[in-house]
């Protein structure tokens, strides 16, 4: 019969490595081009399937936060400005840190509840419940 040391080193030797840069949630870069004088962004859907949030909140978040005027186009989303995806990542990146991630254990495992008038991130992974900003 095995000693445990023996056992437990024979299981470190079965169990992969992970390699990347240790972050288990990436938000995928935005991805588009420049029609005219609008913005199209090919991957948004994407991105919200990532983050697992509806696209039309993020849509509004966006449209408020850039200030302009956004409509969908197929699976496409259409800026009515011109703006590079350097200005568009940081606003993607709050709505995350805002809306997604928990604010006890910083992991994407939530979901948004409403409770009365107010809404809600409740973590899946914590237990934990935060109250978010309320217009979108």
């Amino acid at each position: 019969m095995e000693s445990y040391e023996q056992l437990l080193d024979k299981a470190y030797e079965n169990v992969k490595l992970i390699e990347g840069t240790g972050e288990r949630f990436e938000i995928p870069a935005v991805e588009g081009f420049f029609q005219g004088k609008k913005t199209v962004l090919t991957n948004f859907f994407q991105i919200t399937s990532h983050i697992r949030r509806d696209p039309e909140q993020l849509q509004r978040f966006l449209s408020k936060e850039l200030a302009t005027p956004i409509t969908k186009e197929g699976d496409k989303l259409i800026l009515n400005i011109k703006i590079p995806s350097k200005k568009i990542n940081p606003k993607i990146e709050q709505y995350v840190e805002e809306f997604v991630l928990c604010k006890e254990c910083k992991k994407p495992d939530t979901e948004l509840i409403k409770e009365g008038k107010l809404t809600l991130i409740h973590c899946l992974a914590c237990g934990a419940k935060h109250p978010v900003r309320n217009k979108i």
